[in-house]
Formats: C-alpha cells, sequence, structure tokens
C-alpha cells in the first residue's frame, strides 16, 4: 500500500524522499498510513525502477524531487478503481475492543469514556477543518485529504456514539449481574 500512497502524494505535485517522508509524519500517517524513511526511499527506488515515477530536478538542499508518470498515474487509477481485496486486517484498536471483556467494568469504563472523549475532541477539530468550503485546485480538484477529513469526522462520530452506547450496555451488566 506504500506504492499506491506515494504515486497519491506525487501525483499531486513533485517531491522529494524528505518531503513525502514529512508527509506521513502528519494527518497522514497519522490517520491513514504510517511510513518512515526507512521503508519510503526504497520504495521510490523501485517505483523508478518501474517507470511509475521519475526523476524532476533537485529541490531544497539538492534533494532530488519524483514525480508520478503516466503509467504512475495509470497504476494509482487501476488500484483505486479496484474493489477492496479483504486483504488481512490488522486493526490494534480493534482488537482491544473484542478483547475489551478481559477487564473488570470500572477499567473498560475508563477505556470507554476515553474513546467517547477522543472521539468527541476529533469531531470538533475537524469539524472545525470542514467549516469552511474547501479551496479548490486550479484544476477545479478538492484539497489532497478533504474527503478523508470528511470520512474521519463521521467515524470519530460512530466511535464517540458507539462508545456511550457501550457504556450503556455496560451499565446493563453491573446492575444486572449474571447468576
Amino acid at each position: 500500500m506504500l506504492r499506491y500512497a506515494l504515486l497519491g502524494l506525487l501525483s499531486e505535485r513533485p517531491a522529494s524522499g524528505y518531503d513525502l517522508a514529512k508527509a506521513f509524519e502528519g494527518d497522514l500517517g497519522r490517520y491513514a498510513w504510517q511510513a518512515g524513511h526507512n521503508r519510503i526511499y526504497p520504495e521510490l527506488a523501485r517505483l523508478a525502477e518501474e517507470g511509475l515515477i521519475e526523476p524532476a530536478g533537485e529541490g531544497a538542499r539538492n534533494r532530488r524531487a519524483y514525480a508520478v508518470t503516466e503509467a504512475g498515474r495509470a497504476a494509482l487509477r487501476a488500484w483505486l478503481l479496484a474493489p477492496e481485496t479483504g486483504a488481512a486486517v490488522r486493526n490494534e484498536p480493534v482488537l482491544r475492543l473484542f478483547l475489551l471483556s478481559a477487564l473488570d467494568p470500572d477499567d473498560a469504563r475508563t477505556v470507554l469514556e476515553e474513546i467517547a472523549e477522543r472521539g468527541d475532541e476529533e469531531v470538533e477539530r475537524l469539524a472545525g477543518v470542514l467549516a469552511e468550503d474547501p479551496p479548490l485546485s486550479p484544476d477545479g480538484r478538492l484539497p489532497f485529504g478533504w474527503l478523508a477529513a470528511g470520512y474521519g469526522l463521521r467515524q470519530y462520530e460512530a466511535a464517540s456514539a458507539w462508545a456511550r452506547w457501550a457504556l450503556g450496555e455496560l451499565d446493563k451488566t453491573t446492575r444486572h449481574p449474571a447468576p
């Protein structure tokens, strides 16, 4: 998936490996996909070898910048339009939720309250980001990450509502413990 993240970033504008690593240190890495220098540079080399990106001059401090090629745009497009393949899932937050019943009710309550609170904080932050109309690019496209921010807003709204529902379910079991 890193290759497609890199192709997507480079489809927006040419960038150096350093610039790309900085993108992964921001919202992209926080919400979608993490990658550090040690993974980015080898993947850039593979993408260049496959003809999906090409050198695009030098940036600040003599850093080599890359641009996506037409073949790279086609590969990115094919991946984005392909149905999800049901790849192996490794989602630590969901794993924690599966195992939440292993905690005593007070600890489970603490976890659920934190999920609700964090969800509310993220909803407020993302609602602020999305409060104004997006600044469109010169070719009329939405800014990078705009639609993902909308997805994130709704995901955090759902997570917060779920945590409050789960607290209610937990309350039912502590009021009426099993015999």
